[in-house]
């Protein structure tokens, strides 16, 4: 085996796993469980290599690419809260998405620590683009915003 052969035999052998990233596009809903991150994990490094806060207001999806801003909804108590996707996971197969602790205190989600929720794509590259509001036309990509469409009528 050449020298340059066994070096990416080397590479391939350790390095990290390779995680089929989806395509995020804005308006897209999910539904499911969330769950938030024990205190342990304050101060570790995420897949994307950030160093985890449970104060800042960040996310955990298995496939949406990292950066991608989520409106995510406690469907039981209609509270919302946005995150940012700086992790991979969660690694329960029954839930859609870990949240910061930051995030579920505000979505009510402490106390019960798991909770049915709606998540929304609602921007890209730490940018919201999207209000609660809004939605996006399927035919044409147009973004609509229900304020929008009442100031027309005035």
């Amino acid at each position: 085996m050449s020298y340059s052969s066994f070096f990416v035999f080397l590479l391939l052998t350790f390095s990290k796993p390779l995680y089929a990233q989806a395509q995020a596009y804005l308006g897209t809903t999910e539904t499911g469980k969330a769950s938030y991150y024990a205190t342990k994990f304050n101060g570790r490094k995420t897949f994307f290599g950030e160093k985890f806060s449970s104060h800042e207001f960040t996310a955990a999806h298995r496939t949406l690419p990292h950066n991608t801003m989520l409106e995510v909804t406690n469907t039981t108590t209609q509270q919302k809260v946005i995150v940012r996707v700086n992790d991979r996971g969660p690694y329960s197969k029954h839930r859609l998405i870990d949240i910061s602790k930051g995030a579920a205190k505000e979505l009510g989600l402490l106390s019960q620590g798991v909770a049915q929720v709606s998540v929304r794509v609602v921007g890209m590259e730490g940018m919201v683009l999207l209000d609660s509001d809004e939605k996006i036309l399927p035919d044409s990509g147009e973004i609509i915003s229900s304020r929008r469409v009442d100031e027309g009528k005035k």
